[in-house]
């Protein structure tokens, strides 16, 4: 940050006694931080952007977050969960600990941009040779709270309480075989040292323009699970099909099948269900029937019973059309545990709400519908109370129901997005932490 900006930030923070703002006015110190930090959150942005990496294979990324960490004066630790980063700031008065949260990790997404920093960068993802994109915003969500980090370290001195910034490698999921994301960090001790008294976290998202702050009280985003079906034939050339057994067939009559699971089976009135196929890989040539077929997928959730009774079904939907074709099946349903639903504290939400009108202006946060789309994020608000909000990313004054959604390979942010994350996230953390927010 520069001196000037800094001095002056100080300056307002010094004038400025503990809780002395309502929570429905930005802080003066969050708009000087955010107007002195956003060049440089954008040109962080840009940077990782422009240098992707698939979960798990986050080093360089990592790195960047660390160093910007020692440059403020923390001690970050590394090598959480293969490549997360934490570092604790403490401030200068007594308060309550809060933990925010980014993730750093990129997909398996071959960009179509044509950002002047688009990637070009490529790795390999389940054997096959793949681009590698932040399709899912995650490179704004890491500079964001880079910029969060600077900023409250430029405060410490009138800081209530004390923070821990978490980067998380993963969020997407690691690859098979592998462990990681959230679960892991958990498991090697995240909170273990700094148990936080709540957790925050936001998102860039499509259907959001860019000058828009969404929430939701209780359950927000799906659980999610991986499954993986391998349906097993026997291999024979393809001129004389009786002389083996086809897992294509069974293998596209198992995807059209299952489709009634949600459509004519769930009582999708008292909960939304989605399952969704992902990928089907079998065979390497024109005329040979193969001997198996891979299917990998997805299934959404807002419900635990709902959510054992599809597993149930899409097995029995495997099981029985494999037979009735002549094959059999390998079905990993789930294929290991999967993500909770993502559930905002009620009482949090409520009380934080206003610091997020503070950052977006008056009726631009609005009410979230429930999101099919899943978050690792829910294992830490399992542990503590949690915070989950959404950050628009689609420009002012373009349709954001038509924008190129989330995990699209045309998705883009508006780089806007990063200073309302920015406030939003400062704005948050600073009420929270003088425990003024929503009072």
């Amino acid at each position: 940050m520069p001196r000037h900006a800094a001095a002056l930030l100080l300056a307002c923070c010094a004038a400025l006694p503990p809780g002395v703002l309502a929570a429905d006015t930005q802080r003066p110190e969050v708009g000087v931080a955010a107007a002195a930090l956003q060049e440089r959150v954008v040109a962080w942005r840009r940077d990782i952007h422009q240098h992707p990496e698939l979960s798990n294979r986050e080093t360089r990324t990592a790195a960047k977050v660390a160093d910007h960490l020692r440059g403020l004066g923390l001690q970050p630790r590394t090598g959480i969960a293969h490549h997360g980063v934490t570092a604790v700031l403490r401030g200068g008065r007594p308060g309550p600990r809060l933990a925010l949260r980014a993730d750093m990790d990129a997909l398996p997404v071959t960009e179509e941009t044509g950002l002047p920093f688009a990637s070009t960068a490529t790795d390999t993802y389940r054997g096959q040779r793949t681009g590698v994109m932040h399709a899912c915003g995650h490179d704004a969500h890491t500079a964001i709270l880079m910029g969060v980090a600077e900023a409250l370290v430029g405060m410490r001195e009138q800081l209530a309480g004390e923070v821990l910034f978490v980067f998380q490698p993963a969020e997407e999921g690691a690859p098979e075989g592998e462990q990681g994301g959230a679960r892991l960090m958990l498991e090697e001790g995240v909170f273990a040292d700094f148990r936080p008294d709540a957790v925050f976290g936001l998102h860039v998202f499509s259907t959001l323009n860019a000058d828009t702050i969404g929430v939701r009280a209780g359950p927000t985003m799906a659980a999610s699970d991986r499954f993986g079906i391998r349906v097993i034939g026997r291999q024979t050339h393809g001129s004389r099909p009786w002389g083996g057994v086809d897992p294509i067939i069974a293998a596209a009559q198992i995807v059209n099948q299952s489709q009634a699971i949600v459509s004519r089976q769930m009582d999708i009135s008292a909960q939304p269900v989605v399952l969704s196929f992902g990928a089907i890989n079998g065979g390497i040539r024109y005329n040979i029937i193969p001997d198996a077929v891979e299917l990998v997928g997805t299934i959404r959730t807002f419900d635990e019973d709902m959510r054992a009774d599809v597993f149930r079904r899409l097995g029995a939907v495997a099981e029985h059309v494999a037979a009735a074709n002549g094959a059999t099946v390998e079905a990993r349903i789930p294929a290991e545990e999967g993500n909770p639903v993502t559930f905002n504290n009620e009482a949090l939400t409520a009380r934080m709400r206003p610091s997020l009108e503070a950052a977006a202006g008056t009726g631009k946060v609005v009410d979230m519908p429930l999101v099919m789309g899943a978050e690792d994020f829910s294992l830490y608000a399992r542990e503590v109370p949690g915070l989950f909000f959404f950050v628009g990313a689609t420009p002012v004054g373009v349709d954001a129901a038509t924008a190129p959604s989330n995990h699209s390979p045309k998705f883009d942010v508006d780089e806007s997005a990063l200073d309302l994350g920015l406030r939003a996230m400062l704005q948050a953390t600073l009420d929270y932490l003088d425990g003024d927010a929503g009072s």
